[in-house]
């Protein structure tokens, strides 16, 4: 039966021309008598011709909605002026009324109403009843223009049907590319979070690492206690970065059961005392102050503060040269948190910073900077006055709207 019902769909016309020939079969019955005569008024040839030309309208109804309705209104004006009486044939004005409503252009569907209208009434001032009164031929007219009403009313509510339908599917078609589009914005942004934290684990940790080994190698001779802390130093950085790339890369991990059950926490401001000693064991002075009253801030804003400390370290280990001393300050104030880092030494150009530090990456400020506007804050960076660089940064409490 699904196959059956299925071709039926793919086949509508074979459909139609189907009911158009049991339809025929039916008028031509109510067009001739059992022994040929005509039964209405007019030719024989006429009625035959009407019957004909509607059941051809029924047959293409689907394929030619417009064409097939002017057809009908004609074959309609045709019988009255040929006196050819209603007959059988004449249901396919009800079938083309209800598929033009349905699935024809708004024109055909407001003649078809119209015509929907008038046609009982026509036909029934064209073809009295017998010993009926005025009052009988206005309630038959009015009884035989309602089937003609209640099909284009239900060919209109089957296209409206059709029409919601139609916005559902567009609807769920558009909200699929806007989720998948959405997935991939975010698929984006989680990327460059991930090769953010990245880029400081590995800048911040692995310069830590070539300064120690540096100077182990230097003293090693000379300073074995040196040489060994250095060394000891190297370990814990070490295992520090595997600590926090091992968080970073579980992101990407998703369903997988790691050692350990939990990741590593994320960075936040009271980790920054153990950074600035992790420099100040490498060989950098810093001087650290803390301003305000210290209260707990959204995890965001902690571990960009955190990264922003550390980048900045960072960057005047690489490019402050010998003898060269830092100073961080973390200011708490009532709506938000102010950081300011500055170094004493020779620097680099700002332009190195920017577009290829070091490295040839240049990633440090361009990826403070996102961290900062991504909680809605401004930062400032730049070389100071007599020599060194400084970097400032207003992390607020409440993200920007």
């Amino acid at each position: 039966m699904q196959r059956l019902y299925d071709f039926l769909r793919r086949h509508p016309t074979w459909v139609d021309t189907s009911w158009a020939v049991v339809l025929f079969g039916l008028s031509a019955v109510s067009v001739v008598n059992l022994n040929g005569a005509p039964r209405h008024h007019g030719t024989l040839a006429a009625g035959v011709a009407v019957s004909v030309v509607l059941c051809v309208v029924v047959a293409l109804r689907r394929r030619y909605p417009e064409p097939m309705l002017l057809v009908a209104c004609a074959t309609g004006l045709a019988q009255l002026v040929l006196d050819v009486e209603t007959t059988v044939a004449d249901f396919a004005m009800l079938v083309i009324a209800y598929t033009v409503a349905a699935i024809g252009a708004r024109w055909a569907s407001r003649l078809a109403l119209c015509v929907s209208l008038v046609a009982a009434t026509l036909a029934q001032i064209r073809w009295p009843a017998e010993r009926s009164s005025f009052i009988g031929e206005i309630a038959i007219a009015v009884f035989q223009t309602v089937p003609f009403a209640l099909a284009w009313v239900l060919g209109d509510s089957m296209r409206t049907r059709r029409a919601y339908f139609a916005q559902l599917e567009e609807r769920a078609a558009r909200l699929e590319k806007e989720r998948e589009a959405q997935a991939k914005v975010a698929v984006a942004a989680e990327r460059a979070r991930i090769a953010r934290e990245l880029h400081d684990v590995v800048a911040h940790n692995v310069s830590v690492m070539v300064v120690q080994a540096d100077g182990a190698a230097y003293v090693l001779d000379a300073a074995p206690d040196q040489a060994k802390k250095a060394l000891e130093t190297i370990s814990s950085t070490g295992r520090q970065a595997l600590a926090e790339m091992r968080r970073l890369l579980g992101v990407l991990r998703t369903g997988e059961h790691q050692e350990g059950g939990e990741y590593v926490p994320q960075p936040d401001v009271e980790q920054i005392d153990d950074l600035i000693e992790q420099c100040r064991s490498s060989g950098l002075p810093v001087d650290f102050k803390v301003e305000g009253t210290p209260r707990p801030l959204p995890s965001g804003v902690e571990l960009t503060a955190y990264r922003i400390v550390q980048e900045a370290l960072t960057n005047t280990r690489k490019h402050g040269g010998p003898n060269t001393g830092a100073s961080v300050r973390l200011v708490y104030f009532d709506d938000g948190l102010g950081l300011l880092v500055e170094d004493d030494g020779k620097g680099a150009p700002h332009e190195l910073y920017e577009e290829g530090g070091a490295d040839g990456q240049g990633h440090g400020l361009i990826g403070m900077r996102e961290r900062v506007g991504m909680v809605g804050g401004t930062l400032d960076a730049g070389p100071r006055p007599g020599g060194g660089f400084r970097i400032s940064a207003l992390l607020p409490l409440k993200p920007a709207h």
